[in-house]
């Protein structure tokens, strides 16, 4: 079968598509014959080798871990109802891109007859995320809550949320075709966080923010930090800029704002299952917006345009 492999660390040139071992379903998984995976940001920076701290990957590798498709074959203990559903789910570190995915079965999610796989695949591994951190959040009605990344995936998911729940949403982005993206998906004000000192104008907008959604990390993050009013509550989960968000340790015990990075986001708010996303994204709560979609041998351009910030939302990865 064919597969898109990372050959070595380095840039998205060393992503080719060659032949890969058919996967044999364990214990507890099906094979899915796959026709959609997700294209993420942290898959570039794993990629590059910098990451090396949080993800164990040797090249060559198969990147991605959310797909969608039909099951294939099942393996011992699963049950043979399995084949021939349309499911979406997630693998355990990488593999996804590839035309033949091994996946254990209580990470799938069948698709309801509203989703098509494409919507299902887009929504996935940012919903998890983003309904963890609903969950983990303070109650959002009635407070003014800043998301940054806001016109990634997550970030308009995180609008939508944020805005059903009737908070004042402030979208950080780069760039007016992704604050108009934002503003469309439900915030109440934006700004463009590569003007200088835009932490300014959201705190003479909002005079303190109450909750943020941290998803650019970096540089980014330590100046959403600043917008935090005392009492506050701050999310640090995001790193394409490079690292998580910077902030005063001190500072946040003595002002009594709540800190929770990635790994206490996913304690409080899990867990969350892939049905979980399934069941909101077909209630139409989390609605993902997909920019464009590429084939299996176009996933280095997939990683060059989300490094270049040029992705609206979602890229995907067609594999049939």
């Amino acid at each position: 079968m064919r597969a898109a492999v990372a050959t070595r660390f380095g840039g998205p040139e060393v992503i080719e598509v060659r032949e890969w071992p058919e996967p044999a379903a364990g214990e507890g998984e099906v094979v899915i014959d796959v026709e959609v995976t997700d294209v993420i940001w942290v898959e570039t920076a794993i990629r590059k080798g910098n990451l090396g701290g949080y993800f164990d990957v040797t090249p060559p590798y198969v990147p991605g871990s959310s797909l969608g498709g039909r099951v294939h074959s099942v393996g011992p203990g699963v049950d043979e109802g399995w084949i021939d559903k349309t499911v979406v789910g997630r693998i355990s570190g990488f593999g996804a891109h590839a035309e033949r995915v091994a996946v254990p079965v209580d990470s799938l999610a069948e698709l309801p007859p509203q989703l098509s796989v494409e919507t299902a695949v887009a929504v996935l591994n940012d919903g998890l995320t983003t309904l963890m951190l609903e969950r983990s959040a303070p109650e959002l009605a009635g407070k003014k809550v800043l998301i940054t990344a806001a016109a990634g995936g997550m970030g308009l998911l995180l609008i939508q949320v944020a805005h059903k729940a009737g908070a004042h949403v402030v979208a950080a982005a780069r760039g007016q075709a992704k604050l108009d993206l934002a503003k469309a998906q439900g915030a109440d004000i934006v700004v463009d966080y590569t003007t200088p000192a835009w932490e300014k104008s959201v705190l003479e907008a909002t005079n303190g923010i109450d909750v943020v959604f941290d998803g650019a990390g970096g540089a980014y993050g330590t100046a959403a930090f600043d917008t935090v009013q005392d009492g506050g509550w701050f999310s640090a989960h995001g790193t394409p800029s490079g690292s998580f968000a910077a902030y005063d340790e001190a500072e946040a015990t003595r002002r009594g704002i709540t800190v929770r990075g990635i790994m206490d986001v996913q304690a409080d708010g899990g867990p969350v299952s892939s049905a979980d996303v399934i069941t909101r994204a077909a209630a139409g709560d989390l609605v993902p917006v997909i920019d464009r979609v590429f084939a299996i041998d176009q996933l280095g351009d997939a990683h060059r345009a989300i490094e270049d910030r040029a992705v609206l939302g979602k890229a995907l990865l067609r594999i049939r």
